[in-house]
C-alpha cells in the first residue's frame, strides 16, 4: 500500500504540472495572437516596452520552484489573477497550497475507491481537492470584480464633478482615490501614483486596465485617451459614459430576472441527484453498494458524473446573456 500511494502521488503530480502547463501555454499563444491582430490594425507605430513602475509581486530572478513555475508561464497567470483577486500572496504559494491539498485528496480516494479503482479515484480525488485553491481564488476575484464594477459610475460621475469644478485631471484622481471606498479606490490611488512617479499617463491607463480587466474601464482608458489626442470636454463624456453603464446595470438587472427561471432549474436539476444519492445512502447504505462494486455499476456512476458535468456546463451557457 506504500508504494501505491506513493506511485499514485508521482503520477497525480505529474499529470497536475503536465495540465498546468499545457493549458496556460495556450492560453498565453491565445493572447500573443490577439496583441499581433491588435498590432496589425494599427497605425504603423513602434511599439515600446515599458516596465510597471509599482512594485512587482515576484521577484526579477526566481530560483528554485519559482524558476521551475515561471517556466510554466504559471507565475504570471497567477500574480495576474491574484492581483485582480486582492491577495497579497504569491503564485508559487498558490500552488503550494494546491499541491497540498492533493494530498487530503489522494488519501481520501485511496481509502474510499467509489471509481473504477484505488488509484483512479484516488488520482480523481487528488484533482479536485488540489483545484479548490485555485477555484477560491477566481472566486474572489469575481466577487471584488463585481464590486468594482458596481462602484465604477459613482467614480465617472466624482470626476466630472471635481473637473467641472476647476480641478485637473491628476488630481481629480488623487481626490477619487483618497474618497472613494476600496477595492476601486486602492485602484485609483496606485493609477495616481504611477502617474505621479512619472509613467506617461496612457501607460498608467493600460496598468490600470490591466489590474481591473472590465469593459467599462475600457471605455474609460478610450475616452480619457481619445480626449487628451482630439481634446473635448471630459467631465461631459465621463458623465455620460456613467449614465450608459447605469443603463447597461438596468438592462442587466431585467435579464437576471427574465433567466431566474433557468437558473434555478439549473441548481435543482443539478443538486437533485446529489441529495438523491446522500438519502439513499443514509435511508439504505445497501441499496447503491452493489452499483459500487459491479464493474459496469463503476462506468454507470461515472458517466452519471460527466453527464451531470456537462448538463451544467450547457445550462449555464444557454442562460449566461451577455449584456
Amino acid at each position: 500500500m506504500p508504494l501505491a500511494v506513493l506511485v499514485s502521488f508521482v503520477v497525480v503530480f505529474a499529470l497536475s504540472l503536465l495540465a498546468v502547463s499545457v493549458g496556460l501555454k495556450y492560453f498565453d499563444a491565445r493572447r500573443k495572437n490577439q496583441v499581433v491582430d491588435m498590432l496589425h490594425t494599427a497605425s504603423g507605430e513602434a511599439v515600446v516596452s515599458v516596465s510597471n513602475l509599482l512594485k512587482e509581486m515576484e521577484s526579477d530572478k526566481p530560483s528554485g520552484f519559482k524558476r521551475l513555475f515561471s517556466t510554466m508561464q504559471f507565475s504570471k497567470h497567477a500574480a495576474e489573477l491574484l492581483q485582480q483577486a486582492g491577495l497579497n500572496w504569491s503564485s508559487t504559494r498558490l500552488l503550494t497550497s494546491m499541491v497540498l491539498m492533493m494530498i487530503p485528496g489522494l488519501g481520501l480516494g485511496l481509502l474510499m475507491p467509489f471509481l473504477f479503482n484505488g488509484p483512479t479515484t484516488a488520482i480523481a480525488m487528488a484533482l479536485f481537492f488540489g483545484s479548490m485553491p485555485y477555484l477560491l481564488v477566481r472566486a474572489k476575484r469575481t466577487k471584488r470584480l463585481n464590486t468594482l464594477e458596481e462602484q465604477f459610475p459613482e467614480s465617472l460621475d466624482f470626476l466630472a464633478r471635481s473637473m467641472r469644478a476647476g480641478h485637473a485631471f491628476s488630481i481629480s484622481l488623487e481626490m477619487l482615490g483618497e474618497e472613494m471606498a476600496d477595492p476601486l479606490g486602492q485602484e485609483f490611488r496606485a493609477l495616481f501614483n504611477e502617474q505621479n512617479l512619472g509613467a506617461p499617463i496612457d501607460i498608467a491607463l493600460h496598468n490600470f486596465t490591466m489590474r481591473v480587466p472590465l469593459l467599462d474601464v475600457r471605455f474609460f482608458t478610450s475616452s480619457v485617451l481619445l480626449q487628451k489626442q482630439t481634446g473635448g470636454n471630459l467631465s461631459e463624456i465621463l458623465s455620460r459614459l456613467a449614465y450608459v453603464i447605469r443603463e447597461r446595470f438596468r438592462l442587466k438587472g431585467q435579464v437576471k430576472a427574465a433567466s431566474a427561471h433557468g437558473r434555478l432549474t439549473a441548481t435543482i436539476l443539478t443538486l437533485l441527484p446529489v441529495c438523491t444519492m446522500v438519502a439513499l445512502l443514509l435511508v439504505a447504505p445497501g441499496y447503491l453498494q452493489g452499483m459500487a462494486e459491479d464493474s459496469d455499476g463503476k462506468y454507470l456512476i461515472g458517466g452519471a458524473i460527466v453527464a451531470q458535468i456537462l448538463g451544467n456546463f450547457f445550462i449555464k451557457k444557454i442562460i449566461n446573456i451577455k449584456v
